[in-house]
């Protein structure tokens, strides 16, 4: 599944075609694509894992789910989901989750949740963690009203590099601690968009899918943590457990 900075790539690639008219919509999803053709697509945002085609009146929220992809000026033999036509080029959704929402999307998302916004309020997330204390962190990184964008990699890069176990309670980590999650939750996820820009993402994995911690030496312990049994990738000895 794309995590945030993925989208935020999406989002950047598919620009040229903003303040441009849909020529023709085609595809399987289920929303009326008759709807799209003559209209102008005033914006396109991301909000977590969501990308957003917005028109005047509604947005087109694409899910990617964990193996939709798109192309840009490019066709693959497989079926579209939502295929848009424009007069400087196309962009073709594979395997996506596509619906229409009424209304801007400013007016349907919270900004401050999402790590990758200008908007993104750390302290609202610290605020929200509070109410969480019998939850694990694993399960709350990956929670999208909190910390929207976040993916499994994300989540066990930032676990790795403030030295906090997955299966920590987040009502026994010491705030100064938890504070330091949140920071790095935004700050890992610009690292992942420059990393991923530049081709080199895998090569900075300092945790996840690893198998000696780079710190100590010691096995990394593979392990499907929390309620949503999500693959956690940590070392018993740099990651302190907070229970």
């Amino acid at each position: 599944m794309p995590e945030g900075p993925s989208i935020v790539i999406a989002k950047e690639e598919m620009s040229v075609f903003i303040g441009k008219k849909v020529i023709e919509a085609h595809g399987n999803s289920k929303i009326d694509s008759e709807r799209l053709e003559g209209k102008v697509l005033s914006d396109i945002k991301s909000w977590g894992k969501h990308l957003l085609l917005c028109f005047d009146d509604f947005t087109v929220r694409i899910h990617f789910l964990l193996f939709g992809s798109y192309l840009v000026n490019e066709t693959k033999s497989a079926n579209v989901r939502l295929g848009l036509l424009f007069k400087n080029g196309h962009m073709n959704f594979y395997a996506a989750s596509v619906k229409v929402l009424e209304g801007t999307a400013d007016s349907l998302y919270d900004w401050s949740a999402d790590v990758m916004s200008e908007q993104w309020n750390p302290r609202l997330a610290v605020k929200k963690l509070a109410d969480k204390k019998e939850q694990l962190i694993c399960d709350e990184l990956l929670d999208q009203d909190i910390f929207s964008g976040v993916g499994n990699i994300i989540k066990n890069e930032v676990l790795f590099r403030v030295g906090v176990h997955p299966n920590s309670l987040v009502g026994k980590i010491p705030s100064k601690k938890m504070k330091e999650i949140v920071e790095q939750a935004q700050n890992y996820s610009f690292d992942f968009l420059r990393w991923k820009k530049e081709n080199q993402l895998k090569k900075h994995w300092l945790a996840h899918t690893k198998k000696e911690c780079s710190k100590c030496g010691q096995s990394l312990v593979k392990e499907y943590t929390g309620k949503k049994k999500r693959r956690s990738f940590f070392c018993t000895k740099c990651q302190k457990l907070y229970v």
